[in-house]
C-alpha cells in the first residue's frame, strides 16, 4: 500500500530511468521525481533544450536492442518507467506505430527485468477499442473497468495490448513488479488553456466517441507513477488512470446514448461520473486524482522545467 506523506508518496528509489523523457508524459514524470530527489535518467530520441537539477538525458532509439540493453545496464536504475510511444495511428503510418511501440516496450522492459529494476508503464484507453473504432462501439458495462475485454480496432491499440502480455511476461520472468498505468485522454495544462468552451466540443469529435470525456490531468499520471512505486507488491497489475467526472459537463449517459446510440443493460453511472473507474487505483494504490479539468483552466500551472 503507498504511504502517502506531507511530501506526497513514499517510495525506495535512488535512480530511476524515465523513458519518452521529453515527450507529454516523460517530461513530467522526470520533473516530478527529480524534484523529489531522484537521480533521472531521461532517454528519448531528442535531446531537450533545457537541464535541471537531478536529471541528466541520454539520446536512445529504444527500437535498438543493443543499446536499450547497455543503457540500463550502465545506469542500473532501480526504475524504469516507460512512457514512449508513438500515439496516433491517424497521423502515422501503422505499421509504424505497432512496430515501434511493441518493439520499443519489449526492449525497455526486458531490460529493465534483467536488471532487477522495478518496471511502471504507460498503457492506454485505446486496449479496450472504443478510441479509434470504426463503426459504433458500445461498452459491456459501465463504468468500464481493469477486466473490461479488450476490442481494439486500430494498431495503437493492439500495440498496447500486445505491449501489456509483455509487462506480463517480464513480472513473470525477471520477478519484478511491472504496473501498468492504463490512461484515458491526457490533459495537459497548455491544452488546456487553448481549449475551446465545453459547449463548443462536439460529440463527434475523436476525443469524445473514444472517451465519452474521460480524462486525465498528465500531473496525476505523473503522480500514479510514483504511487505505484511506492506500493510493496509483487507481479503485474493494471490501473485505470482516471478522473473522477468527465470534462463536458452533462451526465455522462447521456453522452454515451449520444455517441453509441444506447446503453449497456448493465450501467452504474451517477451525473458527471467518468466512464472509466479508477477505484482499483483507489484500492490498492491509495492514489486519487487531485487536478480537475471542470475546476481548473491549468493557468497556474508550471510546465516541465527541463522539456
Amino acid at each position: 500500500m503507498a504511504r502517502e506523506t506531507a511530501g506526497e508518496f513514499e517510495y525506495d528509489v535512488d535512480r530511476a530511468l524515465v523513458t519518452g523523457a521529453t515527450g507529454n508524459v516523460g517530461s513530467w514524470v522526470c520533473d516530478r521525481l527529480a524534484d523529489a530527489g531522484v537521480d533521472v535518467v531521461g532517454v528519448d530520441r531528442e535531446r531537450p533544450p533545457e537541464t535541471r537539477s537531478n536529471l541528466s538525458f541520454r539520446e536512445l532509439d529504444l527500437c535498438d536492442q543493443g543499446e536499450t540493453w547497455e543503457t540500463v545496464h550502465e545506469t542500473d536504475p532501480d526504475a524504469v518507467v516507460h512512457c514512449a510511444a508513438v500515439s496516433n495511428p491517424m497521423d502515422n503510418p501503422g505499421t509504424r506505430v505497432f512496430e515501434n511501440n511493441t518493439e520499443s516496450t519489449y526492449n525497455a522492459l526486458v531490460a529493465a527485468g534483467r536488471a532487477g529494476a522495478e518496471v511502471v508503464w504507460t498503457s492506454s484507453q485505446a486496449t479496450y477499442g472504443a478510441l479509434f473504432a470504426e463503426g459504433e462501439w458500445v461498452p459491456d458495462y459501465l463504468p468500464i473497468d481493469e477486466d473490461h475485454p479488450f476490442r481494439p480496432e486500430d494498431p495503437y491499440g493492439v500495440s498496447k495490448v500486445c505491449s501489456e502480455e509483455v509487462a506480463k511476461m517480464v513480472a513473470r520472468r525477471y520477478d519484478v513488479p511491472v504496473t501498468t498505468v492504463r490512461a484515458t485522454t491526457i490533459h495537459t495544462p497548455d491544452e488546456r488553456r487553448t481549449r475551446p468552451p465545453k459547449e463548443d466540443v462536439s460529440l463527434d469529435s475523436d476525443d469524445v466517441q473514444g472517451s465519452f470525456g474521460s480524462y486525465v490531468d498528465v500531473r496525476d499520471v505523473a503522480r500514479m507513477v510514483e504511487a505505484a512505486l511506492a506500493a510493496d507488491r509483487e507481479g503485474h497489475a493494471a490501473f485505470v488512470c482516471a478522473a473522477d467526472e468527465n470534462y463536458l459537463g452533462p451526465p455522462t449517459r447521456e453522452i454515451i446514448e449520444a455517441v453509441c446510440g444506447t446503453l449497456p443493460e448493465r450501467c452504474d453511472l451517477a451525473g458527471q461520473q467518468a466512464a472509466l473507474s479508477n477505484a482499483k487505483a483507489a484500492r490498492e494504490l491509495d492514489w486519487r486524482p487531485r487536478y480537475s479539468s471542470v475546476v481548473d483552466d491549468g493557468s497556474d500551472a508550471d510546465t516541465p522545467d527541463w522539456r
